[in-house]
């Protein structure tokens, strides 16, 4: 099955459609174009569509709601996460501070979670049972 992603005009995924791979397949091989304009011609002449894969082969990721596609990378990513939050060479969001190393280590596992305003991880108390 091929998926398609229906953009926004700020290239952000409205939805995600699945078309049948022989659909779009123009003289043996899979098309892009074809499947673009099977989308259009079932949801609107005026709707953008990109192809993605729901194995991420294609576009670093697959494609959900609120996930932006990036033109120039030609790639799908999450949404930013936090401001302070960039985004690397395979369209994952990187805090400006690692996560520290013993994360997830000792009984219970040691959890942190991002604090924006000071731009650094903190420990997750965990609740009393």
């Amino acid at each position: 099955m091929a998926h398609f992603a229906e953009l926004d005009s700020n290239n952000v995924v409205l939805r995600v459609v699945v078309i049948n791979n022989n659909d779009i397949i123009d003289n043996g091989v899979e098309s892009e174009a074809k499947g673009i304009a099977l989308c259009q011609h079932l949801f609107g002449v005026n709707t953008k569509w990109v192809q993605t894969s729901y194995n991420a082969n294609k576009r670093k990721h697959y494609a959900g709601i609120g996930h932006t596609y990036d033109p120039v990378n030609d790639w799908f990513h999450e949404p930013q996460p936090y401001p302070s939050w960039t985004l690397d060479s395979n369209a994952v969001w990187q805090p400006p501070v690692a996560m520290p190393s013993d994360a997830g280590t000792g009984t219970p596992p040691k959890e942190y979670k991002w604090d924006e305003p000071t731009k650094t991880w903190v420990v997750v108390v965990p609740k009393s049972a």
